[in-house]
């Protein structure tokens, strides 16, 4: 009973001037650091790290697929395809360029050429027609060859005949580099001796190929 009295004292003593029943427990520096060690531990090793980085290592390598795709095959593909239009509009314009200088000089060979064809003079008539021979080729030129030398300077010669032929319009039918088509509108006036001189106009279709740079008739039809 005295003993549990004196006990009862001294606890309520302690508690009075509010001093604790147990002493703080004492921590080892080296037992903190191993906690320490083993917290970070299961930091490292927890799952929802492990999750984090697998989903950045799967992002990664689709990225630089996406990256490598762009550069490797959608890049050298349009470089061609621009190349291509390129190439393509360039080849446009020059046969448009082309095109173009051959209806001009085709009409204006036409018209000079027709002119010397159907011109001549009996005194003359020789080296008129042989001069305008060497603007044809081809099987017109033979036609021509063969009705000039027969008929016409055999004629010129007898009867004094002069023709003297003028083109007052001509177009151009179609055209490219090697061949065209001309629509000549031709005047063409003749005297014969001491006769009045009579005109005739007439519509010929004049076709024609290049050779050696030159434009050279190829076929002559009246319409």
């Amino acid at each position: 009973m005295i003993r549990l009295l004196r006990r009862q004292a001294q606890e309520d003593k302690q508690d009075e001037h509010g001093i604790p029943d147990e002493a703080p427990e004492i921590v080892d520096a080296d037992e903190e650091c191993e906690s320490v060690d083993d917290i970070e531990e299961s930091v490292e090793d927890s799952p929802v790290d492990d999750e984090v980085a697998a989903v950045v290592s799967e992002k990664r390598p689709k990225r630089l697929g996406w990256r490598r795709t762009l550069v490797f095959g959608v890049l050298p593909g349009l470089v061609m395809l621009l190349a291509g239009a390129v190439g393509y509009l360039k080849w446009e314009q020059t046969n448009l360029s082309e095109t173009r200088i051959a209806r001009i000089e085709s009409v204006q060979t036409a018209t000079e050429s027709t002119i010397k064809i159907l011109s001549y003079n009996p005194d003359t008539v020789d080296h008129d027609l042989d001069a305008a021979r060497d603007r044809l080729t081809g099987k017109f030129r033979d036609a021509y060859t063969q009705l000039t030398h027969d008929v016409v300077i055999p004629g010129a010669k007898q009867k004094k005949i002069s023709a003297v032929a003028t083109v007052p319009a001509a177009t151009s039918v179609s055209a490219n580099p090697s061949h065209a088509v001309v629509m000549v509108f031709v005047n063409q006036t003749i005297v014969v001796g001491n006769d009045p001189p009579s005109s005739t106009a007439s519509t010929v279709r004049v076709s024609m190929d290049r050779h050696d740079n030159r434009w050279l008739i190829s076929d002559f039809t009246p319409i």
